[in-house]
C-alpha cells in the first residue's frame, strides 16, 4: 500500500502544496508524488507548525541548506537565537535546527517556531539530558519513557523533523569508544549520550528496540525522522571505519521499516571525510539506505581549518552534492571553537548555498544539472551585457552584489577593470 494511505496527514499536505512545489522545483506533480511514495523524497511539514511553507528534500528537487542555531549552557539568549533565525532566513536557509542546550528549552523552541516560516528540526535527547544536567545528575541516566515523552511533546509543539539516534548499537558504540579503534571516538553529542546510557544501564538503544513506538508518534504528526549519524567520523582518519558502516546498515533497515509504516525518513551523513573519499562515501550510503534523502554535515575535507570550517565544509559539500547528497547542514566559522553569532550564521548559509549550486551544475541527474546550468547561463549572459541588475538577480547573494557595486554604480564596468574592461573592448 502507498505511504499516503498509511499517512493521511502527509497525503493532505502533498495535495495542498503540490502545485506550488511543482512550480518552485520545476518538476511535474507526478514526479514529486512518486518520489515521496518511494521514499527518495520527503515533504517536511508538521500541521502544528503555524505559518509554515512545507518543502521537499531529495533530488531531483533543489538541494536544500540547513542552519543550526541554539543556546549552550555557557552562552546564548532567546533574543540572540531569534536574530540567528532572521540571519539564516535572509541568507536563504531552507530549514533551521534548534540545538539549544541551555535555558528554558521549551519556551525557546516555542518562540523559534513562531518566528520560523521554514521547517524546524530538533534533537529531542538534548532536552532530556539538559534536565538531568540542571539537576546535577548524569545526563545519560534518563528513562525510556522520558525520552519518548519529550519526542511526543516536541511533535505536539510543531517540530517538523527530528534527529533521532536509532542506529547506534551497544556493540558499535563500544567499538567506536575504544581508543585502539578510533582517533577521536564518538563526536556526536547525541551519540555520546546514548553510548554512555547503554553502558551505564547495560541495555540496548531504546530508540532501536522500540522503533515502532517512535514511528507511531512521527506518523501522527507527520514528523520526518532524521536518522542520526551517532557514529559519524569526527576525524578524517576515522572515516569509513566499521562503526560508521555498522550504523549506516542499521539506518537503511530502519528507513525501510518506516516507509512501510507511513513515516518519512532522512539519513544523516558523515562529518569529517577526506576529499578523495567523499564520492565513495555518499554513493555507498545512498545505496545502503535505498536512496533515502541524505542530510550531510559538510563533509569537512580537512581537520585543520578552525575558523574556516565553513570553507572546508563547502568544498566537501560540493563534492557530496555531485555524488547525490540532497540536504547540506552548514558549518560556520565558529565550528569547533565557539557558539556562532548571527554573522557566522550568514556566512555558513552562504558557503553551503555556494556548495549546493556548484555541486548541482555537475550533477549526473539531468534534471538537477539542467536547472543549475540555467542559472549559470543567465548569469553569464548578464555579464556579457554588463547588466548589473540582472547579475544581482541571478547571484546567490544579491545584497552583496548591490553593496559592493554601490560606490561605482554609475560606471558601466566594474572598479577592477574600468577602461580595461574586456567586455567593452570586444563590444567595440
Amino acid at each position: 500500500m502507498s505511504i499516503f494511505t498509511y499517512n493521511p496527514v502527509l497525503a493532505s499536505l502533498v495535495d495542498a502544496s503540490i502545485e506550488r512545489l511543482a512550480g518552485e522545483e520545476e518538476l511535474s506533480a507526478s514526479v514529486i508524488r512518486a518520489a515521496v511514495e518511494n521514499g527518495s523524497m520527503v515533504l517536511l511539514g508538521n500541521p502544528a507548525h503555524k505559518n509554515l511553507r512545507p518543502i521537499l528534500i531529495g533530488q531531483p528537487a533543489r538541494v536544500k541548506v540547513n542552519a543550526n542555531i541554539g543556546t549552550s549552557p555557557l552562552s546564548g539568549t532567546l533574543d540572540c537565537e531569534i536574530a540567528k533565525v532572521r540571519a539564516a532566513l535572509e541568507a536563504g536557509a531552507d530549514t533551521v535546527m534548534d540545538l539549544s542546550t541551555g535555558g528554558d528549552l521549551t519556551a525557546i523552541r516555542e518562540d523559534i517556531l513562531a518566528a520560523c516560516p521554514v521547517p524546524l528540526g530538533t534533537v529531542p535527547v538534548y532536552a532530556v539530558a539538559e534536565r538531568y544536567i540542571r539537576e546535577g545528575k548524569d545526563p545519560a541516566l534518563f528513562t525510556t519513557d522520558e525520552l519518548f515523552g519529550e519526542i511526543e511533546k516536541q511533535a505536539g509543539q510543531g517540530v517538523d523533523y527530528m534527529t533521532v539516534h536509532c542506529g547506534i548499537t551497544r556493540e558499535a558504540a563500544a567499538w567506536a569508544a575504544d581508543p585502539k579503534n578510533r582517533v577521536l571516538g564518538i563526536v556526536s553529542r547525541g551519540g555520546a549520550i546514548h553510548a554512555r546510557r547503554m553502558r551505564e544501564y547495560g541495555e540496548e538503544n531504546p530508540l532501536l528496540e522500540q522503533f515502532d513506538r517512535l514511528l507511531a508518534i512521527a506518523r501522527q504528526h507527520n514528523v520526518t525522522l532524521s536518522l542520526g549519524d551517532a557514529l559519524r567520523p569526527g576525524a578524517g582518519q576515522d572515516a569509513g571505519d566499521a562503526a560508521q558502516w555498522d550504523e549506516v546498515i542499521q539506518l537503511g533497515k530502519l528507513a525501510a521499516r518506516a516507509l512501510e509504516y507511513g513515516v518519512q525518513c532522512m539519513i544523516e551523513g558523515p562529518g569529517h571525510v577526506p576529499l578523495d573519499q567523499v564520492e565513495a562515501q555518499i554513493s555507498c550510503i545512498k545505496r545502503l539506505t535505498r536512496n533515502a534523502p541524505l542530510y550531510v554535515l559538510g563533509p569537512l575535507t580537512t581537520d585543520c581549518s578552525p575558523g574556516y570550517d565553513h570553507i572546508a565544509g563547502a568544498i566537501g559539500g560540493a563534492a557530496a552534492v555531485r555524488a547525490g547528497t540532497d540536504f547540506l547542514c552548514y558549518l560556520t566559522p565558529a565550528e569547533h571553537l565557539t557558539l556562532p553569532d548571527a554573522a557566522d550564521v550568514r556566512e555558513g548559509v552562504m558557503a553551503s548555498r555556494v556548495a549546493a549550486q556548484a555541486g548541482e551544475t555537475s550533477s549526473p541527474n539531468p534534471l538537477v544539472r539542467a536547472r543549475a546550468k540555467k542559472r549559470e547561463q543567465a548569469m553569464s549572459a548578464a555579464r556579457k551585457r554588463l547588466d548589473w541588475a540582472a547579475m544581482a538577480q541571478h547571484a546567490l547573494d544579491p545584497a552583496v552584489v548591490a553593496k559592493r557595486r554601490e560606490p561605482h554604480a554609475s560606471e558601466e564596468a566594474c572598479a577592477m577593470c574600468g577602461s580595461f574592461c574586456s567586455v567593452k573592448m570586444l563590444r567595440r
